[in-house]
C-alpha cells in the first residue's frame, strides 16, 4: 500500500507540473503562427480551438457567481485576442499564397464560413461582416470599455472608505483579525480586477478596429496577387479572394464578438454572489403588473389589420399566462408572510434571547485615535498615508524606553469631528485633540527664528509651541529661517508619543506586569519563583511600577526592581515606601537619564528654613503631605518654575534635590505645572557623582 501511495503521489506531482504550461504554449504558438507558414489542416484545428475557447470563456463569464471569482478574465482576454490576431496573420498568408487553387485552399473552416454561412455570395458576406464589426465595435466594445473605465475609477476612489469601514468593524469587534485580512485582500483584488478590465477592454476595441483593416488589406492584396501573379480575370479574383477573406474574417470576428460579450457581462455585473441567469429571471419576471401590461400591448398590436396576427397574439397569450402564474406565486408568498406575522410574537419570543449576553458589551479601547474625514488620507496607505507606520515607530520606541509593550492604537473615522480634527483617547477618555491640515506642513518656532512665514498661525499640539501651517514648497525657506518643519503625520505621531509618555502609568496594568514576570522567569526562574503571591501580591507590584512610570522612571531594569521588592517586601506593605526603595536601587539609571554621564550634577534645592517647615508640616499631618498655606504654595511654585526655566536657557537639566520624606510629595506638586522639573532625593545621588547647587528656593 505504501509503494502504491508513493507512486500515486509521484504521478500526481508529474501531472501538476504540466498544469501551468497552457498559457505559455498558446503565447509561443501565436508567435510561431506569425513567423512560420501554417498548413491548412492545422489552421482548421486552430480556428476550431479559437471558437471553442471563446465559447468556454463566455459560458464561464455567465455562470460565475461574482466577477472576482473569474479574476483571471483580463489575462484570458488578452491571450485569446493575441491568439486570434496571430491566426489572422497565418490565415492571411495562406489565403494570399494558395487562394488561386480554390475555395478549400485555406482550409475547410474558412471555406465553410465563406460558402455555407453566407451562401457563397461575397456581397452578402461583406454586408454581414461589416454588421458584425459595427455591433462589436460601436455597441458592445465601446459600451463595455466605458463601463470598465468608470468602474475602475469608482472602485479606486472607494478603496479608502472600504478600508476604513473594515478597520471600524475590526475595532468594533464585528470582525476578527483573519476576517479583516480577508476583507482587505478582497478590496485590493477588486481594485486590481477592475483596473485590469479597464486595460483589457482597450485590447478588445483595438481588435475590432484591426478586423476592418485586415479585411480591406486582404481583399486588395488578393485582387492584386490574383490578377498580376496568377493571371486570374477580374471577376475570378474578386470572387475567390473576397469569399476567402470574408470567411477568414467571420471565423475571427465571431470568437471576437463572443469575447466582447463576455467582457461586457463581466463589467456590467455587480460584485454580488449569485447565478446571473437566476438573478435576471427573478428580477425581470417578478412583477405581474409589468407582464400584464406587456400582454395587453401585444394583443392590441396583434389585432391591428396588416400585422402578423399569429406571432403577436401567441406571445400575448404566453405573456398573460406568465403574468397569472407570477401573480399567484406572489399571492402565496403574501399569505405565508401574513401567517408568519400573526404567529410571529410567540416565535420571536422563543427565538430571540431573553437577556443580553456578555458579547453585546464592547469595552473601550486602551488607546484610540479618531480622525475627521479629511484626515483619512493620513491613515490610508493606498493614498501615501504614513501615519500608521509613524505610530508603529512611536510604539516601538516607547516600548523600548518604558520597558513594557505599549498597546496598539485603534484608529477610526468619526463624522462628529470637524473634517480636519483628530482626537486621542485613553481608556475612552479624551486626553488630546487638535485641528491640522494634512496637505500642509507645520513650521515650529523652537525659540529663535530669523523671519516670519506666510501661512496659518497655530500652536504645536504636543508642546504648545508657536507654529505656522505652510505650503510644502516653503519647507526649505522655513528651515533657513530657523524653523523646525514637520509633516502632518509627524505632528499627530509626536502628539501621541507625548501623551503616552505622560500617561505611561495608565497603560501598565495587571496583564502587562504578569507578562513581564513571565518573561523574567525565563531568564531568572529562581528570582521569580515564590515572589508572587508569597512575598508580595501582584497588585502591590503593579502599584509600585505605576508609581515609577508616573515619576518618569523606566521599568526596563525589571531584575533590579524585583530584587528590591523581594528584599523590602517582607518589611513593609506600603507601596510609597517600596517605590522609594526601588528608586534608590535604580539611582544610577535615574540620574543618567536626567543628566547623562557627567560627573557633576547641577541641582536646585530648597532653603533649609523652607525644607524644615515642610518637614514639620508633614509630621503634623501624619505623612499625608504638608499642609502649605496657599500663598506660600503659589510663591514656591513660581520660584521653582523660574529656576527650572533658567536651567533650560543654559542647556542644563532642571533637577530639584530634596529629602526622601518630601520627594514624592514635591514630585506630585510640580508634575503638571512644571513637567520639565525632575525631583530626586539625597539618597538617589550615586556615590561617584558630585552635586553643584545652582539655585536655592526660599531664600
Amino acid at each position: 500500500m505504501d509503494v502504491k501511495a508513493t507512486l500515486g503521489q509521484v504521478k500526481q506531482m508529474k501531472l501538476s507540473s504540466f498544469k501551468g504550461i497552457g498559457t505559455p504554449m498558446i503565447v509561443l504558438a501565436s508567435l510561431a503562427m506569425i513567423v512560420l507558414p501554417i498548413p491548412p489542416f492545422l489552421l482548421d484545428i486552430l480556428f476550431s480551438f479559437n471558437i471553442a475557447l471563446a465559447l468556454i470563456v463566455l459560458l464561464v463569464a455567465i455562470y460565475t457567481d461574482r466577477p472576482l471569482d473569474f479574476a483571471a478574465f483580463p489575462t484570458v482576454l488578452l491571450v485569446a485576442t493575441l491568439l486570434r490576431l496571430a491566426l489572422n496573420v497565418a490565415s492571411t498568408r495562406v489565403v494570399l499564397l494558395e487562394g488561386h487553387n480554390g475555395g478549400d485552399a485555406a482550409g475547410k473552416v474558412i471555406e465553410a464560413f465563406g460558402s455555407v454561412v453566407i451562401g457563397g455570395n461575397y456581397a452578402v458576406g461583406l454586408v454581414v461582416f461589416i454588421i458584425l464589426i459595427i455591433i462589436n465595435f460601436a455597441v458592445v466594445t465601446k459600451g463595455a470599455g466605458r463601463i470598465a473605465e468608470v468602474s475602475a475609477r469608482f472602485t479606486l476612489d472607494a478603496m479608502p472608505g472600504k478600508q476604513m469601514a473594515i478597520d471600524a468593524d475590526l475595532n468594533a469587534g464585528t470582525l476578527n483579525q483573519d476576517q479583516a485580512r480577508i476583507r482587505r485582500a478582497e478590496v485590493t483584488r477588486e481594485a486590481d480586477f477592475y483596473g485590469a478590465m479597464d486595460g483589457a477592454s482597450k485590447f478588445v476595441k483595438g481588435d475590432a478596429i484591426a478586423g476592418i483593416m485586415i479585411l480591406v488589406i486582404n481583399i486588395l492584396g488578393g485582387f492584386i496577387i490574383g490578377i498580376v501573379q496568377h493571371g486570374l480575370s477580374f471577376t475570378e479574383a474578386v470572387e475567390i479572394y473576397t469569399l476567402l477573406t470574408i470567411g477568414d474574417g467571420l471565423v475571427a470576428q465571431i470568437p471576437g464578438l463572443l469575447l466582447s460579450i463576455a467582457a461586457a457581462l463581466m463589467v456590467t455585473r455587480q460584485n454580488e454572489s449569485g447565478d446571473m441567469g437566476q438573478m435576471m429571471m427573478s428580477q425581470m419576471f417578478d412583477s405581474h403588473k409589468s407582464l400584464g401590461i406587456a400582454a395587453g400591448v401585444l394583443f392590441v398590436m396583434g389585432i391591428v389589420p396588416g400585422m402578423p396576427h399569429m406571432a403577436f397574439l401567441s406571445f400575448a397569450v404566453l405573456t398573460a399566462c406568465a403574468a397569472y402564474f407570477v401573480y399567484k406565486r406572489n399571492e402565496t408568498k403574501r399569505v405565508v408572510a401574513l401567517e408568519q406575522v400573526k404567529s410571529g410574537p410567540i416565535e420571536r419570543q422563543n427565538s430571540e434571547p431573553k437577556e443580553l449576553g456578555w458579547d453585546d458589551v464592547h469595552h473601550v479601547d486602551t488607546i484610540g485615535l479618531e480622525v475627521g474625514y479629511r484626515l483619512i488620507p493620513l491613515v490610508d496607505k493606498a493614498q501615501g498615508g504614513e501615519l500608521l507606520s509613524r505610530i508603529k515607530g512611536v510604539r516601538k520606541k516607547l516600548s523600548q524606553e518604558l520597558g513594557f509593550l505599549v498597546p496598539a492604537v485603534h484608529i477610526r473615522d468619526n463624522l462628529d469631528l470637524s473634517p480636519n480634527a483628530y482626537r486621542i483617547t485613553l481608556m475612552g477618555v479624551v486626553v488630546g485633540e487638535a485641528d491640522i491640515r494634512h496637505d500642509c506642513e507645520l513650521a515650529i518656532n523652537p525659540g529663535q527664528v530669523y523671519g516670519k512665514l506666510d501661512g496659518i498661525e497655530t500652536r504645536d499640539p504636543a508642546f504648545g509651541l508657536e507654529a505656522v501651517w505652510i505650503a510644502p514648497e516653503l519647507r526649505e525657506h522655513a528651515q533657513t529661517l530657523g524653523y523646525t518643519v514637520v509633516d502632518a503625520a509627524t505632528v499627530v505621531a509626536t502628539h501621541i508619543s507625548q501623551l503616552l509618555t505622560n500617561n505611561a502609568a495608565k497603560l501598565l496594568g495587571y496583564e502587562e506586569v504578569q507578562q513581564l514576570m513571565d518573561m523574567l522567569a525565563k531568564h531568572s526562574p529562581k528570582l521569580v519563583d515564590g515572589f508572587i503571591p508569597d512575598i508580595m501580591p501582584l497588585g502591590h507590584v503593579v502599584k509600585v511600577m505605576q508609581n515609577l512610570l508616573n515619576e518618569g522612571v523606566s521599568v526596563r531594569d525589571l531584575r533590579t526592581i524585583v530584587q528590591t521588592l523581594l528584599e523590602y517586601g517582607t518589611k513593609s506593605n506600603d507601596t510609597e515606601v517600596l517605590t522609594a526603595a526601588v528608586r534608590i536601587a535604580l539611582k544610577r539609571m535615574i540620574v543618567q537619564e536626567i543628566s547623562g554621564p557627567e560627573l557633576e550634577i547641577p541641582v536646585i534645592t530648597l532653603a533649609p528654613e523652607l525644607e524644615q517647615m515642610l518637614h514639620q508640616s508633614m509630621q503634623a499631618t501624619g505623612g499625608d503631605g504638608p499642609n502649605i498655606e496657599p500663598g506660600l504654595a503659589e510663591r514656591m511654585q513660581q520660584s521653582l518654575a523660574d529656576a527650572a526655566q533658567k536651567q533650560e536657557m543654559v542647556g542644563q537639566p532642571a533637577i530639584l534635590l530634596t529629602s526622601g520624606m518630601l520627594r514624592a510629595t514635591l514630585s506630585r506638586f510640580v508634575k503638571h505645572t512644571i513637567p520639565n522639573l525632575r525631583v530626586i532625593s539625597y539618597q538617589e545621588i550615586p556615590d561617584e557623582k558630585q552635586i553643584r547647587i545652582v539655585s536655592a528656593v526660599g531664600q
